[in-house]
């Protein structure tokens, strides 16, 4: 009795692409089989060795007008099982229809969504006159560098001739949906201190540690006001502001050994309301007051701050809106706190959107106990089905003759 739509999400959650050493291979399958079947067209697009983007195409009625992205990652992260309920790919449906598996929210049920929209739309014999392509890419989860971020740079993808792009979003608890139109500039910093080793025992002067002291006060302190401004500010959401977390703290060699090096590794996420060039020589600042043999280097640094349009002027904006409007879906607009593949699309010139349709959901992605509840997901369906009809049959803009 089961809807066929949760049958092929939970048969698609069962696929295990968690890292360290996701199954690709039978994901992709798995997709290039579900599309045959839907009558879409087939592309694979090997980016670098071992990572393949999938392509399915449903073909406009005027091809040359600019086509319609919607884009989802086919891995998940990694998951500590003893603390699940059920284990993470059986996708256990319980008593309540909440079903339970890695990847229910980020992002396997938007992939299945979206072909289930297609299929309603091409079973009621509908047409559009705008391409509609679906990409599943890989290494979304360890930041896109094989997957999207090379993608974007291909003869393929710029073939796609992309006019707007959907991409995930996040569950939200309340009534409201998420919907995110940007996305914080990921930095990823490592700071390292040197200075006079010695033995344990004594009062050297110059040390790493000292060093390293100040470097860290400087940093916390910043971190400090930014989440004092998020907490005094009911206005703003995660997104509106700069996070900083030292995620890593090396050096010593032993308890008796003042050590010569020190380094420390911080995470910061950047608004686009922030200018970037004005944080990274605060970043110098702070290490160049903490003294002499203190570098900085990037192992991350994004510096594209786009972000899409929602102004009802625009004729994407628009037809998403207006959707939403007609469904009476309140739509929350967020800048997105973390990172997603969206951000490439950005970078070279699309609109993209962030929006994954799951309210009443406790935002549970890279949480134990991930889940979505059925009926949440095929509400979700009958969404992008709405969706995909406007988006599609946007009238030809003046760009495009």
């Amino acid at each position: 009795s089961e809807n066929p739509s949760v049958t092929l999400f939970r048969e698609y959650l069962r696929i295990d692409t968690v890292h360290p050493k996701p199954d690709y291979d039978a994901a992709v399958q798995f997709l290039e089989r579900v599309g045959t079947e839907l009558g879409l067209a087939c592309q694979k697009v090997e980016v670098c060795q071992g990572r393949v983007v999938l392509i399915l195409t449903w073909q406009g009625t005027n091809p040359r007008l600019r086509s319609i992205l919607l884009n989802s990652h086919t891995d998940v992260v990694p998951v500590f099982e003893e603390h699940w309920t059920y284990p993470p790919f059986e996708a256990v449906k319980d008593s309540q229809g909440n079903i339970y598996a890695r990847g229910a929210q980020d992002m396997k049920c938007v992939s299945i969504q979206y072909l289930e929209a297609i299929r309603r739309l091409k079973t009621e014999g509908k047409s559009f006159a705008r391409t509609i392509h679906l990409t599943f890419v890989p290494d979304e989860e360890v930041g896109g560098h094989k997957g999207m971020e090379m993608f974007v740079q291909r003869p393929e993808f710029k073939a796609l001739n992309v006019g707007f792009a959907m991409d995930e979003g996040l569950a939200s608890p309340s009534d409201t949906f998420s919907v995110f139109y940007g996305e914080r500039s990921p930095w990823w910093i490592k700071v390292k201190c040197t200075g006079s080793p010695g033995h344990g025992s004594r009062f050297i002067s110059n040390t790493a540690a000292e060093k390293m002291h100040k470097v860290i006060n400087s940093f916390l302190a910043f971190r400090e006001s930014e989440k004092q401004r998020l907490k005094s500010d009911s206005s703003l959401t995660l997104g509106d502001v700069t996070s900083l977390n030292m995620t890593m703290l090396e050096g010593g060699v032993s308890f008796n050994v003042v050590p010569s090096e020190m380094a420390a590794s911080f995470d910061i996420r950047i608004p686009p309301t922030v200018d970037l060039k004005a944080f990274e020589k605060q970043v110098a600042t702070w290490c160049r007051d903490a003294g002499d043999g203190v570098t900085c280097e990037f192992h991350q640094k994004c510096m594209d701050q786009h972000i899409t349009s929602t102004e009802e002027s625009d004729p994407w904006w628009k037809a998403f809106s207006g959707v939403c409007r007609d469904m009476k879906l309140q739509l929350k607009l967020e800048i997105f706190p973390a990172a997603t593949d969206s951000r490439y699309i950005r970078a070279v010139r699309h609109p993209a959107i962030g929006f994954s349709p799951m309210n009443r959901t406790p935002v549970l992605l890279h949480d134990h106990n991930e889940f979505l509840n059925e009926q949440i997901f095929l509400r979700g369906i009958e969404i992008y089905a709405r969706l995909l009809t406007a988006l599609a049959s946007v009238p030809p803009l003046p760009a495009e003759g």
